[in-house]
């Protein structure tokens, strides 16, 4: 095992970590820009395996990460489960919602999802042909969680109402609709393994708006399950799990999920997260997306702190979220420059 993420995921500590950012590939990129438009829409570009593995590819020949992330989008796996998914322009995704006992008994059966995913296993396989030797390839789902939010929702909200207030008001049909996701998320990142994902990466963009009992219940144990089911389908495919904005309840999580990797957000001290949650398993993170905007020297000396913190264990350096598109491309070098040295 070569590779320094895989390393880095099996627990070895690296004196210069292995990095790569969430949204390597994206608008920030002139490349991604011209590739997007010669796909003609968001959702075109994801399920054109050739288009998708290109931006993939962007990143890696421009800055030499140590990882490519399969470009797609967390949405498509409701789409796959019957849902209409469209993309509104500067406001992003509209979906058909499921707030009724008939909208959940009108979504397919999950062994039906790779019917319309079929492309997005075609792209990793590009990928895995494409790739440098030394590069790892990262696949991924939204965590159930997540995923239920936009369902519920038709949309992104700011604090995940429509979700929780479906929970409260009709506990079973959530409950059901997160288990019919957990079901599709496992198939789905299976099928990416299959294809040749070397590492899988569950992202919870919205666990923070869950708290104490709720989060366990609805954050944390559909990871678990996740984690153990393709732990026991593919031995040896590291799962990074990211349950964003989980503060204290980043405490533990390796332990109650089986993640072999808990990625951070920057909402968290780097030394408080190295001493409460690095001492548990590998963990990825966590400079501010905002610094790949602003530069500067500020840029130079917070991606230091970062590689310092958490130069004791098993780290792979990233953002605490996706960076934005208003970054600039030259901060990417000015980060890589700052944590190889």
């Amino acid at each position: 095992m070569t590779k320094t993420i895989l390393r880095a995921l099996a627990g070895e500590t690296w004196a210069v970590p292995p990095v790569w950012m969430m949204r390597q590939a994206g608008r920030y990129l002139p490349e991604y820009r011209a590739t997007r438009e010669k796909a003609g829409d968001f959702l075109s570009l994801c399920y054109n395996p050739e288009l998708a593995a290109e931006v993939t590819l962007q990143p890696i020949r421009r800055y030499g990460f140590d990882a490519a992330i399969l470009f797609a989008d967390i949405l498509l796996l409701p789409q796959a489960l019957g849902a209409d998914l469209w993309f509104v322009t500067g406001e992003g995704p509209r979906l058909s919602t499921v707030t009724t006992e008939d909208d959940f008994a009108a979504l397919k059966p999950v062994h039906a999802i790779d019917e319309t995913l079929s492309p997005v296993y075609e792209t990793v396989r590009i990928l895995r042909r494409e790739l440098p030797a030394e590069t790892t390839l990262i696949g991924f789902a939204g965590a159930p969680w997540t995923v239920a939010t936009y369902m519920i929702a038709g949309r992104g909200t700011p604090d995940q109402g429509p979700a929780h207030a479906l929970k409260n008001a009709n506990r079973p049909l959530f409950e059901q609709l997160l288990g019919k996701i957990t079901e599709g998320t496992i198939e789905y990142l299976s099928r990416q393994i299959e294809a040749g994902a070397e590492v899988v990466k569950v992202f919870d963009s919205w666990a923070g708006s869950l708290a104490g009992e709720e989060f366990d219940r609805y954050a944390t144990e559909p990871a678990r399950i996740i984690v153990e089911t393709l732990k026991r389908r593919h031995p040896g495919v590291p799962v990074i799990a990211f349950p964003r904005q989980a503060g204290e309840k980043y405490v533990g999580f390796h332990a109650a999920t089986g993640a072999d990797c808990v990625a951070l957000d920057d909402h968290v001290a780097p030394d408080w997260a190295a001493a409460n949650v690095q001492v548990s398993g590998c963990v990825q993170g966590n400079l501010a997306p905002g610094h790949m905007v602003t530069g500067g020297d500020a840029l130079v000396t917070e991606t230091r702190k970062v590689v310092e913190a958490f130069s004791g264990g098993p780290h792979i350096f990233n953002l605490g979220h996706g960076i934005t598109p208003d970054a600039d491309p030259d901060n990417v070098s000015r980060m890589i420059e700052a944590i190889r040295g």
